[in-house]
């Protein structure tokens, strides 16, 4: 494996990690909202913040694979 690919490979993994934590975050407070959003302080504004991370990430994550896909 070159270095490049390590590089690569090192990027998609923290990517994918970045991606799972705030996924599971937003569901989380989604879940808190829910039950009990009297006694939850904060909770949709963690579910949203950690939603747009979540997005943002993953169109970052679908660039670089376009990019990689369709390089010339």
């Amino acid at each position: 494996m070159t270095p490049a690919a390590i590089v690569i490979v090192i990027f998609f993994l923290a990517a994918g990690l970045t991606l799972g934590w705030h996924g599971q975050k937003s569901y989380a407070a989604h879940a808190d909202v829910k039950v009990g959003h009297s006694r939850v302080k904060g909770g949709r504004r963690t579910r949203w913040r950690s939603g747009v991370v979540a997005l943002a990430v993953l169109a970052i994550m679908l660039i670089a694979i376009w990019d990689l896909i369709f390089h010339r």
